[in-house]
């Protein structure tokens, strides 16, 4: 049984897979005479901060936990006023 890709022109071409010159022993003995580096994105930095965000984010966890259990018990009572408020400042900005 044979498989045919139409519009790819071999399997180099498949995930954009390049062959090395360098052989198996040349890439190890390289990998330890220099040091590695690792770099994150900025975007995962600021996850990271924003994890770590300390007394801050327990009392905000807190908070919502607090709310959650309301809404779950049906004793919620949202400030009606600050509700619309809200809404009709949003609705403005967004015209």
């Amino acid at each position: 049984m044979s498989v045919e890709f139409r519009g790819v022109a071999g399997l180099g071409q498949i995930g954009n897979i390049k062959k090395s010159s360098k052989s198996q022993s040349d890439v190890k003995t390289g990998a330890t005479q220099g040091k590695d580096t690792v770099q994150f994105s900025s975007v995962l930095q600021n996850v990271n901060k924003a994890q770590v965000g300390g007394d801050e984010n327990s009392e905000r966890a807190e908070r919502v936990a607090e709310l959650k259990q309301q809404v779950a018990d049906g004793s919620y009572q949202p400030d009606l006023n600050k509700v619309a408020s809200s809404l009709l400042q949003f609705l403005m900005e967004d015209k």
